[in-house]
């Protein structure tokens, strides 16, 4: 058996780092600004220690074009670089200084952004050739100068630089002129660069005169050393939450409110999440939240690091604990990523617990545009959910609002069916389902308004967490089904009546299409509505719901079901059926008696089946012939009916205001009701 190593040459794999190490060649600015930004804090870190006793009073890092010498360079003044360190961090690819700075000094250390010792080579990605000129802090330490062009080789000597800290100059390739335009460069760095701890200077600022923009002598500050993340939120005022916020959203409405997120243990984490107002469009954006890194930009795809749900605020987060690939461009899997995850998500419950507890008002006033939000993060997050219960709140009809507790304990006591169950009624349309809606409190119920995008899945959540207590629309069955009081009372029809007026009304239903009715009788007061058309809960939740969940999408393609409920007791109603009968019982009478005849022949040929093997073979005839006469029977005794049926306008009428009230009445269904209301006046 033969054992070695593995042996990686520079020219093999410095092409590799050139063209692969980066999925976005501008991220070279990033990486060497961020690293002059190092140079620059390790300075600070040194004179801090009392290692380092010259002047750090002017520490910053320039950026400086020169189109015509096709130049970008980034220039510090840092900690700088002896011959030995270029050789050992600069000649030894991915053997990180900051590494060797941080062991040293890991309890003073100012923030050391780079840990990995790539980002240098980043700028053979847009350049050429990269030089660096560099003098170290330490005393007699001579200047340096390096170059490169992109091959293995280097060349390195000593050089003329009167100035402490480093020049990267890259001579930009001819494929990357773009990175040699100040609009571009300017507007990386405002990606980018813009809340490093360092002051960048990126050109000079510009003043209006003799019609035209010129440079003046002040250097141009290209980002805030202090963003607001940083600084105590006892330190701050709305006023400053708004303006951070209108810098980093520009264009947008002022947020409702805001958490200010300050951890410092078990991870470092801190930021400002900002709650925008959502109404009915659930907008999963992966870019409302920016990740920075000891305040570098990283991404704004944080799906690792958020939970999905509070994808809908904005924000920045900063964190030096999320573990990064060497291009700080992904996240990886890692504890702490679900720790800071699990921590944003309880800190955002704490603050909306906090808000509705001390200012119950301002809550409720922007309910409307954070419940969404709440709704979604209760059906995505179990641990929000658990939280959320104590805040979330429901709005009934009125427009009052309650949290889950207190609702309960409003209804128990009238909307509590016989056998125990609580009955939460809900509306999605205020004046189209009006009606419902005036049945149900002048009863003495509440019915609460239900017509934000996720209260379908929202109110089956609640079904499953709260035992014996369900949740029905207004308008889907009769109130006195919808919440049992006592036994069902028993119409006083007989069998006759009851079939007429079936069949009187079922006949008449105008054709729709996707939509079935079926008749059906209730007894209910004289005063309530004669005809009243309901829909199924369970058949149109699950419509709904096939909106949400893969899978179900058959259950949207189905047509809708109605219900189309003859109230037995009311005046007209009984009238109807009554003349019904009267005028169909002579001719229903003999097709009654030929079918009671029948179908008592068909029950003896029936019990003929002793064993369970079936009807004997010489009465299999009989059956098959004497099924067949049944079923003409009925047909003919609806046929009976419905011509009858057709006659009679009242119960068109009956059928035709049912449907209006429901938004059922269309085209050409409209228009005959139209012509027969005129009519019957």
């Amino acid at each position: 058996m033969a054992k070695g190593t593995i042996g990686v040459t520079t020219t093999n794999i410095f092409p590799v780092i050139k063209k692969f190490l980066y999925s976005d060649h501008e991220i070279f600015l990033r990486e060497l600004v961020s690293n002059a930004v190092d140079a620059t804090q390790k300075l600070k870190t040194l004179a801090s220690a009392g290692d380092f006793e010259g002047k750090i009073d002017d520490l910053k890092v320039e950026v400086k074009l020169d189109k015509d010498a096709g130049t970008l360079t980034v220039t510090d003044h840092g900690i700088g670089m002896t011959e030995e360190e270029i050789d050992k961090y600069i000649n030894q690819i991915a053997f990180s200084g900051a590494e060797d700075f941080l062991n040293k000094y890991k309890d003073t250390a100012n923030v050391i952004i780079g840990h990995f010792g790539l980002g240098f080579y980043s700028a053979f990605m847009v350049a050429k050739k990269v030089e660096i000129h560099t003098l170290s802090y330490q005393e007699g330490a001579k200047a340096v100068c390096w170059s490169c062009d992109g091959s293995p080789e280097f060349e390195m000597s000593e050089c003329d630089k009167a100035e402490r800290g480093t020049d990267i100059i890259l001579h930009i390739d001819d494929d990357e002129k773009e990175f040699l335009e100040q609009s571009r460069i300017s507007a990386l760095l405002n990606k980018y660069c813009r809340f490093l701890p360092v002051p960048v200077i990126f050109g000079k600022e510009q003043e209006w005169k003799d019609g035209k923009y010129v440079d003046t002598d002040k250097d141009k500050l290209i980002n805030d050393v202090e963003p607001l993340w940083t600084r105590k939120p006892t330190d701050l005022t709305d006023d400053d939450y708004l303006k951070f916020y209108r810098a980093i959203q520009p264009g947008q409405e002022d947020p409702l409110f805001w958490i200010h997120l300050n951890v410092d243990f078990p991870f470092t984490l801190t930021g400002i999440l900002y709650f925008p107002k959502i109404k009915n469009n659930l907008d999963i954006r992966k870019d409302r939240i920016q990740l920075y890194c000891n305040q570098v930009y990283v991404t704004d795809s944080v799906e690792g690091v958020v939970p999905e749900f509070l994808m809908l605020l904005q924000g920045v987060i900063d964190s030096p604990d999320i573990p990064l690939n060497v291009s700080r461009s992904y996240l990886q899997a890692d504890r702490n990523v679900k720790k800071i995850s699990t921590y944003i998500t309880k800190k955002v419950a704490s603050r909306l617990e906090e808000i509705a507890k001390d200012n119950a008002q301002e809550f409720e006033q922007k309910w409307n545009d954070i419940k969404i939000f709440i709704e979604y993060g209760m059906l995505s997050d179990e641990k929000f959910c658990e939280q959320a219960m104590k805040f979330a709140l429901l709005e009934n009809t009125d427009g009052k609002f309650f949290n889950l507790e207190d609702y309960k304990k409003l209804i128990e006591g009238e909307q509590t069916d016989k056998d125990g169950n609580l009955i939460y009624l809900y509306a999605t349309d205020k004046d189209a389902q009006y009606t419902y809606i005036k049945a149900a409190t002048d009863k003495g119920y509440d019915v609460l308004m239900m017509n934000g995008q996720l209260d379908v899945p929202f109110l089956g959540m609640l079904e499953q967490k709260n035992e014996k207590s369900r949740f029905v629309r207004v308008d889907s069955d009769v109130l006195d089904r919808l919440i049992v009081k006592e036994d069902a009372k028993k119409d006083e029809l007989n069998d006759l009546e009851r079939e007429v007026a079936t069949t009187l009304f079922q006949s008449q239903v105008p054709t729709m299409e996707k939509a079935n009715f079926m008749v059906n009788l209730a007894t209910m007061g004289a005063n309530d509505s004669p005809v009243i058309i309901t829909q199924s809960e369970y058949m149109r939740r699950m419509k709904e719901m096939a909106q949400f969940q893969p899978g179900m999408g058959f259950y949207g393609e189905m047509p809708d079901y109605y219900n189309l409920t003859l109230n037995t007791a009311h005046p007209l109603v009984k009238k109807l059926i009554d003349d019904a009968v009267a005028a169909t019982e002579a001719s229903l009478k003999p097709l009654d008696d030929d079918l009671t005849a029948t179908n008592n022949v068909i029950r003896a040929i029936r019990d003929l089946d002793k064993d369970g093997k079936g009807v004997p073979e010489d009465k299999k005839q009989d059956l098959s012939d004497n099924e067949k006469h049944a079923g003409e029977l009925r047909e003919k005794k609806t046929a009976v009916i419905s011509d009858y049926a057709a006659g009679q306008e009242k119960v068109k009428q009956l059928i035709d205001i049912a449907l209006l009230g429901n938004g059922l009445l269309r085209g050409e269904a409209l228009d005959r009701f139209l012509k027969r209301s005129v009519e019957l006046l």
